[in-house]
């Protein structure tokens, strides 16, 4: 975003933080750390002038830069740090004033690729550590939901419609497993450094350390290590796999919140009422119902889902496009895409990590829904324990229970479902008790606990706060 564009349109992202990270001075300030780490790495291996990156680094503060200028100078070059260059060498030139020279350690032997894929992986890398403190905040709350509510009955849904006895403990651990999964694959992320030079090969970077012990390799572990960016082994301008396997953990980790924005909106409709997003004044207001109370937090949540495929697609579309050793479009079309991901991500996390740590959970609306079906929730497993003491055809007799009660009225199945059952089946087979033991939909859990624990367990670092994870 420059300086006029405050979301207006992206209100998922629409937050100062989010813009600090990813908004377009945020970008110039990655260019720029780039090129002052640069200077001071050859200043440390002895091939820039002595002093010049102190000069440098104080030419570097992003805020003496004009944003807008430099979005629309960098129509002249096709990118941004062309521009910003020329500000940049005119800054070190009027803050030298000892004459040193500052301006040779400026972008020597870097091309623009080199600074601008630096810059993004920068950029990158500090988006997603305040994106995985958000996360684990968002964990952190599922993991509770799915501690306290282990044993709270609701009812499991399939293709719309009631499916068999479930507990919300074991769909806030489904939640966690989705969001945990997909962070621990961004967590597991490096953000390689890029220098390869104007072609790839390394040829100015060889020019430039001829004589001296530092090769380009070492500069560029160098710069890895002064940004905190993973070394490369070797140039990747043109294999685009860090940029596309960010893209895919970003989307995927919006997949996760784009699913329990979906459960959420469809549990918190007045007529299922198992749930509600957290309160708070002038929020899920209409401009024209007073009575409404809308959803919005998972309406913004769900609005970054539906955008992730396409902008993780894009990546691809540009990967799979990188024509030569600088292709001819593919790499510009990653950038806004790329930094989009970005935006949409953080700002989806601080609405998911919202909604999950005030989220209001209702339990005797699960257990009324639940009671719509009853009984013909434990049908199947009715049938596993009854159809034996039938005979051959009990399985054939059960069905027909079913069949006749699926033609009264819904308010009506569950007593005629328990009357027809009782019915077919012999008292002197089947008691009353054991009836209702089988009709009880606590026993037809199966593993629910269980699968919990384990999913809980099978992720111990996003299961509990970690000190670090304070909101930005």
């Amino acid at each position: 975003m420059i300086d006029g564009d405050f979301g207006l349109l992206s209100p998922v992202s629409a937050s100062p933080s989010v813009v600090a990270l990813t908004g377009d001075r945020a970008v110039i300030a990655a260019i720029l750390d780039v090129e002052a780490s640069w200077a001071a790495v050859l200043e440390e291996a002895g091939l820039a002038p002595a002093g010049s990156a102190a000069v440098v680094a104080e030419a570097a503060d992003p805020g003496s830069y004009d944003v807008l200028s430099v979005a629309e100078r960098a129509q002249g070059g096709g990118n941004p740090v062309i521009p910003l260059l020329g500000d940049l060498r005119a800054r070190v030139r009027e803050l030298d004033t000892a004459g040193i020279g500052a301006a040779k350690a400026v972008h020597t032997s870097l091309t623009s690729q080199d600074v601008l894929d630096s810059a993004l992986m920068l950029l990158a890398s500090r988006t997603v550590s305040s994106l995985l403190a958000e996360v684990k905040g968002t964990t952190t709350a599922l993991a509770t939901l799915a501690e306290q509510h282990a044993g709270t009955l609701s009812v499991g849904r399939s293709l719309t419609q009631h499916a068999l006895p479930y507990t919300f403990g074991l769909k806030a651990a489904q939640w966690f497993q989705g969001v945990a999964a997909a962070a621990a694959r961004l967590e597991s992320l490096e953000f390689p450094v890029q220098y390869g030079g104007a072609g790839g090969t390394l040829a100015s970077g060889t020019k430039l350390t001829a004589g001296s012990d530092a090769t380009p390799f070492t500069l560029a572990d160098s710069l890895a290590a002064a940004l905190g960016l993973a070394p490369a082994p070797a140039p990747w301008h043109s294999n685009r796999l860090a940029v596309t396997s960010l893209g895919d953990a970003l989307g995927a980790l919006l997949d996760s919140f784009g699913k329990i924005a979906a459960d959420l909106l469809f549990l918190s409709r007045p007529e299922v009422a198992e749930l509600g997003e957290p309160l708070a004044a002038g929020r899920g207001v209409s401009s024209a119902m007073p009575q409404k109370q809308n959803p919005v937090l998972s309406v913004l949540i769900r609005s970054a889902a539906l955008q992730a495929p396409g902008l993780a697609s894009q990546l691809h579309l540009a990967a799979a496009t990188f024509n030569d050793e600088r292709p001819d479009g593919a790499w510009h079309s990653e950038w806004p895409a790329l930094r989009q991901l970005l935006a949409l991500t953080l700002g989806a996390a601080g609405h998911v990590r919202e909604l999950s740590e005030g989220l209001r959970v209702f339990p005797d609306a699960m257990r009324r829904n639940l009671e719509i079906s009853g009984p013909l929730l434990l049908s199947e497993g009715v049938s596993a324990a009854v159809a034996p003491l039938l005979g051959e055809d009990g399985k054939q007799k059960l069905q027909g229970v079913v069949d006749e009660t699926l033609k009264a009225p819904a308010a009506e199945q569950p007593r005629i479902y328990t009357k027809l059952l009782r019915e077919t089946v012999p008292a002197d087979k089947l008691s009353d008790a054991e009836l209702d033991a089988l009709l009880n939909p606590a026993s037809y859990l199966g593993e629910a606990r269980e699968i919990s624990r384990r999913i809980l367990a099978a992720y111990p670092n996003f299961a509990s706060s970690s000190k670090g994870a304070a909101r930005g």
